[in-house]
């Protein structure tokens, strides 16, 4: 198995309290459904500065990281498909796929 890691961009805030328990509840049956393929659950994240040569910018990127996740798949295929049936994606968020490399030595 290989480790994956999820990241979160954008989406829309729930626009109810009933909205959010809804996302709330979608989201905890597919962690609990990932079983053993759940690394590292969502990992919220603050605003975020960029870092460059150049100094650093307080505008938080280009598409900023709302957080992560890491779970672990066969394959980047099935770690694919696994993201496409995250919940997150219902609230117009997109969701990056990176293989999670170990280094050397």
């Amino acid at each position: 198995m290989t480790n994956y890691m999820f990241a979160y961009h954008g989406g829309d805030q729930p626009e109810s309290p009933e909205e959010g328990a809804k996302h709330m509840t979608n989201w905890k049956k597919w962690v609990a459904d990932l079983g053993d393929a759940m690394v590292t659950p969502e990992v919220p994240l603050g605003m975020s500065k960029t870092v460059s040569s150049s100094g650093v910018a307080d505008d938080g990127g280009a598409n900023p990281i709302l957080g992560y996740t890491v779970i672990a798949a066969e394959s980047m295929d099935a770690a694919l498909k696994i993201a496409q049936a995250c919940p997150f994606l219902a609230m117009n968020g997109t969701i990056e796929v990176a293989e999670v490399r170990q280094m050397p030595g």
